[in-house]
């Protein structure tokens, strides 16, 4: 009887994940868009920490590709791809300059793309660990039949993305103090 309240349990777990899925998706997006002023210390931390989570991310891949064959190069390329879409992102990031502060507004289309891809490989993920949990045969690796190497890439392509787009917001910040002459502490107001 025990037993059953677990299992009752992990199924409402996975109900509410699974519910909280849009709901998460619509907010993502939200934050991703909003118009900021850019701050040295918040860009600062954004992209050091980003860079802190690309190297993890490669560390664990190239650990995973014992069990999920090509995981570290999908990884690889992931990032590569996501660093591709962050000069986009660069690029098509609308640039509010005032004597007193700078404003960015990251592209609306660009982070719903980003987002809904991310969360349809995540979707089809678990789909597809699913059906190869079901059916493969016991020697072969159900983690890689399952292609978690492409949900790594995913991953990766959203890592790759912050990656790139911060670098190039701390890049700009930089180059506006310059060129108006405020130092850190005038940057915060």
């Amino acid at each position: 009887m025990p037993l059953v309240f677990v299992v009752l349990a992990l199924l409402a777990v996975m109900a509410l994940a699974v519910l909280m899925l849009p709901l998460s998706i619509v907010l993502r997006y939200r934050a991703g868009t909003v118009r900021r002023m850019a701050r040295g210390w918040t860009v600062t931390i954004s992209f050091y920490a980003v860079t802190l989570s690309a190297a993890m991310f490669l560390f664990i891949a190239a650990a995973a590709s014992v069990w999920i064959p090509g995981a570290f190069s999908v990884g690889v390329l992931g990032l590569l791809g996501g660093g591709a879409l962050g000069l986009l992102g660069l690029f098509l990031t609308r640039w509010e300059v005032t004597p007193y502060s700078m404003h960015y507004t990251p592209s609306r289309w660009l982070i719903l793309t980003i987002t809904l891809l991310v969360a349809a490989r995540l979707v089809y993920g678990f789909w597809r660990g699913w059906q190869a949990w079901r059916t493969i045969p016991g020697q072969e690796s159900w983690l890689a039949a399952s292609g978690a190497a492409g949900s790594m890439a995913a991953g990766a392509v959203v890592l790759g993305y912050y990656l790139v787009y911060w670098a190039g917001v701390r890049r700009r910040l930089t180059e506006y103090k310059r060129l108006t002459g405020k130092g850190l502490h005038a940057a915060r107001r």
